[in-house]
Order: structure tokens, then sequence, then C-alpha cells
């Protein structure tokens, strides 16, 4: 039984997106960001960052308990090697994919999560701050874009790395990232989020309503900055 500990987030939807398009059964945990339930001692012992998504294989133990993975990139990596999907078999596809994780969560996500929170979370407007990460991000849309110039997904054939991008990619509004003009990258985005698993995993763990969506995400943002 793999057993997921997740909140509402991009990093989040990363894992349960795989999750649903390998079709394995799992449990969904939720984490409360808001009552800052992953930074509780016995969240800690999993995973020492403090952060969300955690995977916990209870089908392999450790002289410490079932298997924990964190970081939501390893977590991809994971599944894809212990199910043999999503990641191409070839050493040179296989080092692309995981080149494309690596790009996500180096680049790509924390550029995403700087522009999220000076343009909707931090109190103070600090205008060069927020045009810095809002063109970063933008930047790395480029770079996207060029890559899928002519490919249908980065690495090959569907892989982590576009589960790995797509939900950074797909929250561009609330991060306040435009994607005028960039073509080939709206063609890939729209064939990802047509995928159905795609589509069930963006569901999991149970959204808020509408009404409370952006209040919060507001919320679980000043947790963040706490």
């Amino acid at each position: 039984m793999l057993e997921l500990l997740t909140s509402e987030t991009p990093n989040g939807w990363k894992t349960t997106i795989m999750l649903e398009e390998l079709g394995v059964a799992y449990k969904v945990r939720p984490i409360s960001l808001t009552d800052r339930e992953q930074k509780e001692e016995w969240y800690l012992g999993l995973n020492p960052n403090g952060r969300i998504p955690t995977l916990i294989d209870h089908d392999v133990e450790t002289e410490g308990g079932s298997f924990a993975v964190f970081e939501s990139g390893a977590i991809l990596i994971y599944l894809a090697e212990k199910f043999d999907r999503f990641l191409p078999k070839f050493i040179t596809g296989r080092s692309e994919a995981i080149q494309w994780v690596m790009w996500q969560m180096s680049g790509l996500g924390p550029m995403m999560g700087q522009a999220t929170v000076f343009n909707r979370y931090f109190d103070e407007k600090l205008p060069s701050v927020i045009d810095r990460y809002t063109r970063e991000s933008r930047r790395l849309f480029e770079v996207m874009d060029r890559r899928l110039a002519d490919r249908e997904f980065l690495a090959g054939d569907y892989s982590i790395a576009d589960i790995a991008c797509f939900p950074w990619v797909r929250g561009r509004d609330w991060a306040c990232i435009d994607m005028d003009g960039l073509s080939h990258l709206q063609r890939w985005f729209d064939t990802v989020a047509a995928r159905p698993a795609v589509q069930r995993g963006l569901l999991i763990p149970e959204p808020p309503a509408a009404s409370e969506m952006a209040a919060q995400t507001t919320r679980q943002g000043k947790n963040i900055l706490a």
C-alpha cells in the first residue's frame, strides 16, 4: 500500500497525477498547510524538510518502519522506477527525462514560487523583486516553448518530465506569469491537461469550494512566510 501525505499545491498535484497515471492503489492523507501540520514532529520524522508531499511505501520496510520518500521530484522517480513506467529505459532517454525533472525542481518551481509569494502573499510590494521573479519565470516558459517546438513532449514520450512541469505551468495566472505567444507550450499544456488521469489528479485532495479557494490559498501562503 502506498500512502501519500499531500495538499493542494503544484508539488502535491505532481504526485497525485503520477499515481493516477499509474492506476495503482494508494491512500491519501491531506495535510493542512493552514494549520502548519507539515511542521509537526510526527511529520518531520517522515520528511525532515517539513514540506509536502511525502510518499510512504508500506510494502518496503526499513529499520525505522515503512520507507518514506520526500521531495516531489524524488517521488516521481521512485514511482517511475518501482512500476517501470513514464521513464525511458535507455540511458540517454532516462537522463533527458530526469534532466527536465531537475530543471523543474531547481528552476521553474522555485522561480514561480517566489513570483507567487511576492505577487500574492508579501505585505510589502517590491516592484524590483516582483519583476525579477516574473521575468525569470517567463524566461523559463520560453525555454520550454523552444524545447517543444519540434517534439510533442519534453523528453520523448509522455514522462515524469511532463508530469513535473505541468502543475506549475497550470498555476501561471496565480503567479502572474503570462504565456502569450508561446504556441508550442500552449499546445503541450492543452495536450497534457486533456489526459483523464491528469484531470483526476488535480482533484486530489478534494479541493475547497471555489468561493473559499483563493482565501485558503492566501492563508497557506502567509503561513509559508511565518
